[in-house]
């Protein structure tokens, strides 16, 4: 269904007050965008499993997005849903469960390549890898069975102590979402504050989440949520400290008005503020014509559902040299 472009788009288009750091010394500023595996490439291999981050890094990936949730015993686990229902053979919320109980899941139970990867009405063969997680069915040739368990955080960062990592900080959404999303940032935090690296970024769609982060963990690079990417957007302020990208989709609705969000000029204020861009595309689709719009733009990183094929178009279709680090 298409979406008229609404007028007030030029309030999107605002001079904003410089960040302390500036274009020169953020890193994140991309000469060719980043092939960032959302969810380590949800339609093209079972999400957020270790087997999805190893196989999207070997395709070309360049970065992993990952989404995190607390569980009963404080633990962090890596989920895109705060319930265990639609990738796994799990039911009921993460924090209801035990770390024991979630690693004994199947997180591919669901798994279906496709742009609907994980509906739950097709014939039970055709979901590739069920079974592998709990011993059922025999593992891919260079992998286990833990592959396609849901993985811990921990796990995660130390089978890759070199590829950077996004780290989204998820929440109910329900009135007590914003306890909820602090909490879970506290315990992330604790789990990351003494950590040397700096190719993270830490993310949340709750402020809140990312504000009590950083006060605990103030070292590790950031993405603001809504309120701190509204106060750059619409209100010419700072998105916070030691915000170093923002990561936004292309359109975003709002009270029925559909804002364009990801724009060349929106992207290029960006840049000459020092901040790099990463586009996700959940909600505006995926295709080759998607991706070479926002290449053009200068945009710094696709975070992806097709990592595999992302590669192949950013090895045929490059940057404009006009972009920002070019």
């Amino acid at each position: 269904m298409s979406r008229a472009l609404p007028t007030v788009l030029s309030l999107l288009m605002l001079a904003v007050a410089a960040p302390a750091a500036g274009a020169a010394t953020n890193p994140w500023l991309e000469k060719q965008p980043l092939n960032i595996a959302h969810q380590g490439g949800e339609d093209e291999f079972p999400s957020n499993t270790m087997y999805a981050f190893e196989r999207s890094l070997k395709a070309g990936a360049d970065m992993l997005e990952l989404d995190v949730g607390v569980t009963k015993d404080d633990q962090v686990v890596v989920m895109h849903d705060t319930t265990l229902d639609r990738t796994t053979n799990g039911s009921g919320t993460i924090a209801s469960h035990t770390l024991a109980q979630v690693e004994k899941l199947d997180g591919a139970y669901w798994f279906h390549a496709a742009d609907d990867a994980y509906r739950h009405d097709r014939p039970a063969k055709s979901y590739t890898f069920r079974g592998v997680a709990t011993g059922k069915k025999r593992a891919p040739k260079g992998y286990t069975a833990a592959d396609f368990r849901v993985p811990t955080l921990r796990d995660v960062l130390k089978a890759f102590p070199k590829t950077p990592i996004n780290i989204e900080i998820k929440g109910r959404t329900k009135a007590e979402a914003v306890a909820e999303y602090e909490q879970n940032a506290e315990v992330l935090a604790k789990l990351l504050k003494g950590s040397p690296r700096r190719d993270l970024i830490v993310v949340s769609f709750k402020q809140e989440a990312v504000n009590r982060f950083h006060q605990l963990a103030p070292k590790i690079p950031l993405a603001p949520g809504i309120g701190g990417t509204a106060d750059w957007l619409l209100g010419g302020k700072s998105p916070g400290e030691n915000v170093v990208a923002f990561q936004l989709p292309i359109t975003y609705e709002l009270n029925g008005t559909v804002l364009n969000i990801t724009t060349a000029a929106n992207v290029a204020h960006a840049h000459q503020d020092g901040y790099a861009w990463h586009t996700w595309l959940s909600d505006d689709g995926e295709s080759p014509a998607t991706w070479t719009k926002l290449i053009d733009w200068c945009v710094d990183g696709v975070m992806t559902a097709r990592p595999v094929a992302f590669e192949k178009l950013l090895k045929s279709h490059k940057r404009p040299a006009s972009c920002a680090g070019a």
